[in-house]
């Protein structure tokens, strides 16, 4: 789960990093409001769960109150395009003004559970304000990075030995090293997947400031924390992954024009591969899990047919706790509601009940593929 800059910066703030002065504004009145008990120079950012906003419009600095009612007016309520958001962009519902700072230098920290070092990796950069996939590409020798023992967390040592690294003056080493730990301290109390700050900036007078900041949880584990599940704005999410939210079924969305319906997170990875390697591109992951029912299904299959990119459908479901038969009768309820929306269908059915799964289908009208995981490549392609 995302959450907006100025949630993520409120956090932040309880466990003791230093943030700039600001409030949210939902209307162009309340940006003036607060612009002028800032002193009048201030920037109006959107607050959206997108990076590139500057790029795209979405940050302004301004000079007076006057300038920062105007500036919200423009940006509150339009739908901002950056390279990380659809085509349609996102709503924004609210703008984060707050002070406008001198800067000195811009600098980079983040925690990500790094799969390579089967663990979590803290990283620091000279290179901030920029994407870190830039820095990574052009100057990878100026990513540091400490991976973590799970057990001891980050350790004093870890965070001076970044802190140096930046090379940001032996004053700010203490204070570097201490933002550092209070981050991870974050990150593990919220069970998060990513923490960053990006750009940290030394402000000309000295000051060591979270200009920017990202925080994502770990779905999973939202039931530990009733506290942030109210922070969900679903409006910034795809609207098909809110609907899937909703009925419990984990969907993402991508960018190819095959829906993919599988049970089990590590079979939906590998039904991914086989359809691009036949040059067919998922257009999202979908896992329905291994308690669906044929309600649950045929509300799995209605979200993949909703997407307009979808051309052909895949289903591969291997039958243990989830039986084939009723996927099978999920899928022609999907067809009796919406037959106009269904596509043809490649299906590869196993397990508990496969035999009585594949009778449904083949006895049904629907434009369907029964075939083996060695034919479901050719099968998937043939279908485009």
């Amino acid at each position: 789960m995302k959450i907006h800059e100025f949630q993520a910066k409120e956090i932040l703030a309880r466990a003791g990093v230093k943030i700039p002065e600001g409030r949210l504004a939902n209307s162009p009145e309340e940006a003036k409001d607060i612009a002028t008990s800032l002193g009048g120079k201030v920037a109006v950012k959107a607050q959206v769960h997108a990076g590139g906003r500057g790029r795209a419009g979405g940050i302004k600095v301004v000079a007076t109150p006057d300038e920062a009612e105007q500036a919200a007016g423009s940006i509150l309520g339009a739908r901002l395009v950056t390279a990380q958001t659809a085509t349609e962009g996102v709503p924004v519902r609210g703008v984060l003004v707050e002070e406008a700072l001198e800067i000195d230098r811009e600098l980079y920290v983040g925690i990500v559970i790094d799969g390579a070092a089967a663990g979590v990796v803290v990283m620091a950069s000279e290179s901030g304000g920029v994407d870190i996939e830039e820095v990574a590409d052009r100057t990878p020798e100026k990513i540091l990075r400490a991976e973590v023992d799970p057990l001891l967390g980050l350790q004093p040592y870890q965070a001076r030995r970044l802190a140096y690294g930046l090379n940001a003056g032996p004053e700010l080493v203490r204070p570097l090293a201490g933002l550092l730990e209070d981050l991870y301290k974050v990150f593990e109390d919220n069970d998060c997947s990513l923490a960053e700050i990006n750009p940290l900036v030394v402000t000309k007078d000295g000051r060591l400031l979270a200009a920017d900041a990202k925080l994502t949880f770990d779905d999973d584990a939202l039931f530990r924390h009733p506290d942030l599940q109210g922070l969900r704005d679903s409006e910034q999410d795809d609207p098909l992954e809110a609907e899937a939210l909703e009925i419990d079924v984990s969907y993402v969305k991508l960018d190819g024009d095959v829906g993919c319906m599988v049970n089990g997170a590590g079979l939906a990875m590998a039904t991914m591969d086989v359809a691009t390697a036949a040059d067919a591109p998922p257009a999202n992951f979908l896992d329905v899990g291994g308690g669906a029912d044929e309600d649950k299904i045929a509300n799995a299959m209605r979200i993949i047919l909703s997407d307009p990119a979808v051309e052909r459908v895949l289903v591969n479901v291997f039958g243990g706790i989830l039986r084939c038969d009723i996927v099978a009768r999920g899928i022609l309820m999907c067809a009796e509601s919406m037959p106009h929306a269904m596509r043809p269908m490649v299906v590869r059915m196993l397990g508990t009940n496969a035999k009585e799964g594949r009778e449904l289908l083949a006895s049904s009208n629907l434009d369907v593929t029964l075939v083996d995981l060695a034919e479901a490549a050719e099968a998937i392609r043939a279908a485009g």
